[in-house]
């Protein structure tokens, strides 16, 4: 058989369509059951939640210990500065987890706004969350829909990010897949000499985004589940445009436009014709060439485990002291006043809350988040949108792009999170208002 004759065999055909379909019911389609609306991965995970809590306390808590553990175990601690760093805060995650689910903790640790809703609504929920999520992502990503989205979005990809088009796949796998593996993939291409300095820097530090799992979650705890495809189409939106912007701007608009170790770049391959019928050939491609199911969803759960393990001890210590400092100290408050002329600009209903919770994403995603629960719809929404367009946080993304061989400093990554955190503001708050008058 001909790889012609592969790739469009009915069979290959019914595949590629039926797994995409599955993909995007479960991530993009809202249901109703028992009078919630939400999307099917989500009402998974809230039923597990509801009939199996007590079981998931106990796999949260046995996977952030295991999570701690393991970097003293394998010797990985003492790669290097941030590691060991890193290493030592989920020591932290554990021993606070430890302290809270046996209620042992001192009482500020104790509160149910800090500790116990960090390590049950969070730490939990996204423990069950993200396996569940693999399973589905796994739809969305190996059987040909992202290559076939890649291949029709690369025609802008280089006039608006000033990115060579075989970064589409890359952009749209951060979203699908997570912000880590986005990065550790634009790091791979950059060392194939397929991506330049400046290029590489593009990616990283706007479009490794943390991907749906996590935007679910987000919605999910501020209340906007209803609004759900609005809330994601908005966050991608914006995160692309955000970018286009900061790419024009200093520092990223300053780096080097040289290939890893100065050598000679790659060249693409751009190809002609109908890019619709290219889409689709590709897809096609890629689907054919997939590996079964069963044996796709277990590499993607084994990947999920591995995230838990990394992620969780990480989120409750940073996620801890970041919300001990916001609630005890005036730490936020003062740097909060670094964005309250912005917040004030656009007529927040409380420009200060919404500055404090911005300043907050620099440490942590979720915390920002965790701050304007109860504020008004509007806060919640472009507080929502920035945690997600701001890509750049002390929990992860830093430490990853740092330790990656792309060569942006520290002082380059945080004036690059400022950029984006004013611009998503303004762009959030625009949405919003055009969004919400008419609900």
């Amino acid at each position: 058989m001909d790889n012609k004759h592969k790739i469009y065999n009915s069979k290959n055909v019914l595949k590629f369509i039926l797994i995409s379909a599955i993909g995007i019911v479960m991530f993009f389609i809202q249901i109703t059951v028992n009078g919630d609306t939400s999307i099917p991965v989500e009402m998974i995970v809230s039923w597990i939640q509801t009939h199996f809590m007590p079981l998931c306390r106990i796999y949260a808590l046995i996977f952030i210990i295991l999570g701690a553990i393991l970097p003293y175990v394998k010797g990985t601690y003492k790669q290097n500065v941030t590691t060991m760093i890193f290493s030592v805060l989920k020591i932290v995650g554990a021993i606070a987890s430890i302290g809270i689910f046996f209620n042992i903790a001192p009482k500020a640790v104790m509160d149910p706004d800090v500790g116990p809703y960090l390590f049950e609504s969070l730490g939990v929920g996204l423990g069950v969350l993200i396996p569940i999520c693999a399973i589905f992502i796994s739809f969305l990503i190996s059987y040909g829909l992202v290559d076939a989205v890649g291949m029709l979005i690369r025609p802008v990809t280089q006039a608006i990010w000033k990115r060579p088009g075989i970064s589409a796949i890359d952009a749209i796998s951060s979203f699908v897949g997570s912000s880590a593996m986005g990065i550790m993939i634009t790091n791979g291409l950059f060392k194939e000499k397929k991506y330049t300095v400046k290029e590489a820097g593009i990616i990283v530090t706007g479009f490794s985004a943390v991907a749906i799992t996590f935007m679910v979650v987000v919605a999910e705890t501020l209340n906007l589940m209803s609004y759900w495809n609005v809330f994601f189409t908005s966050a991608l939106l914006i995160t692309f445009a955000v970018t286009a912007l900061t790419a024009r701007i200093d520092p990223i608009k300053s780096l080097p436009n040289t290939y890893y170790n100065n050598e000679a770049g790659a060249i693409e391959e751009v190809k002609e014709g109908n890019i619709c019928k290219q889409a689709l050939i590709e897809g096609l491609r890629v689907c054919s060439e997939a590996r079964p199911i069963v044996e796709n969803i277990t590499i993607y759960l084994k990947d999920a485990m591995v995230l838990v393990l990394e992620y969780l001890p990480n989120l409750m210590s940073i996620g801890l002291m970041g919300l001990l400092l916001a609630e005890y100290t005036p730490v936020f408050d003062v740097l909060g006043y670094l964005f309250y002329p912005v917040t004030w600009l656009l007529h927040f209903s409380d420009p200060v809350l919404a500055a404090k919770a911005t300043v907050l994403g620099l440490a942590e995603m979720y915390l920002p988040v965790l701050l304007v629960v109860d504020a008004d719809i509007m806060t919640r929404f472009v507080v929502g949108i920035g945690s997600i367009t701001g890509i750049l946080m002390f929990s992860c993304t830093i430490p990853v792009i740092l330790a990656t061989e792309i060569k942006v400093s520290l002082k380059h990554l945080v004036i690059i999170w400022v950029e984006r955190a004013v611009i998503s503001l303004v762009l959030a708050r625009l949405v919003g208002m055009l969004i919400f008058r008419t609900i």
